[in-house]
């Protein structure tokens, strides 16, 4: 059955005219009460009809507002790009409303929701949903929508990554010319086309040194935790891994605390790399290797294609962006023991 006012506010309990209100982003103008107010956003986005009804009545102005989703604000990697984007905004005399998803996949359509009942001019979406639908039918249909750092391959979104695959091949090329053989792949969430493009490049390295049957891939997602939970692990093993590759920097920390729980010493007892960079890197014990992003490139590339599409200008058309990584020195790799 096809979704409408009417049936919508059959379930709720409540008039049409309370539910077009606050999914065109005016239920505070009509003293709609916030429970009202959450109920009718959850209906929506649980019956998938936001998209159709925002296409009619929700672009009415422009508010010189966007949105921004990140997965966790926790991450500093997600932190530093977020405030790129925000400054970008606030230059062309745009307001930003942030939502943290808190790496719950679960979570992105609501996020998506919020943002839309405030009636923003368009989003960026770093994702941490498997599936892409409602964020095409916006695109399609109502605002622009602008992917960066993860992606959906074969979605007809607009995205700026950075050749993840490159650098995980890169980062495990360098421990390999070290003589490590037994190195172990500490991944984020597996479903994540940037953790995807890492492994793949990590496995590609150890293949083309013949080193297949060394691999190990594990962990689950780009937390703190992960790094040291699985770390754990890893040095409980025989025989123990001569050299860790973390495809995060809160990866990398919870490795770290592990490594040093066990009384082992980086490099001497284990060389350990990172994806991500970040100051704070260079004034640990010791200054780490690590994969570096262009944080700042793909935040105002972005940006700037969003306003771009904002403005009427390319509208339609599909960007997707992939910049190079560097490999950045640090002494956190020595050769195998």
């Amino acid at each position: 059955m096809k979704e409408t006012l009417a049936t919508m506010a059959a379930r709720l309990g409540c008039s049409q005219t309370t539910i077009s209100r606050v999914l065109s982003g005016q239920g505070s103008k009509y003293r709609i009460s916030d429970e009202t107010v959450k109920r009718v956003l959850a209906e929506a986005q649980q019956c998938n009809y936001t998209p159709s009804l925002l296409a009619q009545s929700l672009r009415k102005n422009k508010t010189n507002t966007i949105g921004l989703l990140i997965p966790s604000v926790a991450n500093p990697f997600f932190a530093d790009m977020a405030s790129v984007i925000i400054a970008e905004a606030h230059s062309r005399h745009f307001t930003t409303i942030v939502v943290d998803m808190m790496e719950d996949g679960s979570n992105q359509d609501e996020a998506v929701t919020t943002v839309l009942s405030r009636q923003v001019d368009g989003i960026i979406v770093i994702p941490c949903a498997a599936n892409s639908t409602l964020l095409e039918e916006i695109n399609s249909n109502v605002i622009p929508v602008v992917l960066v750092d993860r992606y959906y391959a074969e979605a007809p979104l607009s995205y700026v990554t950075t050749n993840n695959y490159k650098g995980g091949l890169q980062a495990t090329e360098l421990l390999i010319a070290n003589g490590h053989k037994r190195i172990a792949c500490i991944q984020g969430m597996p479903d994540s086309m940037p953790n995807t493009m890492r492994v793949r490049g990590y496995r590609k390295a150890m293949e083309n040194a013949g080193l297949e049957e060394y691999e190990i891939v594990c962990g689950n997602e780009f937390s703190v935790q992960n790094g040291y939970l699985e770390t754990k692990l890893l040095l409980g093993s025989t025989p123990c891994p001569t050299a860790i590759f973390a495809l995060s920097n809160t990866i990398l920390l919870g490795a770290i605390k592990a490594i040093r729980e066990a009384g082992m010493i980086i490099p001497e007892d284990i060389s350990i790399i990172s994806f991500d960079n970040n100051k704070y890197l260079d004034y640990m014990v010791p200054p780490i290797h690590r994969v570096s992003q262009p944080i700042e490139d793909m935040a105002k590339l972005a940006s700037r294609i969003l306003f771009e599409k904002i403005s009427g200008m390319n509208k339609l058309e599909v960007t997707r962006l992939a910049l190079s990584p560097v490999l950045v020195q640090g002494a956190s790799v020595a050769k195998c023991p």
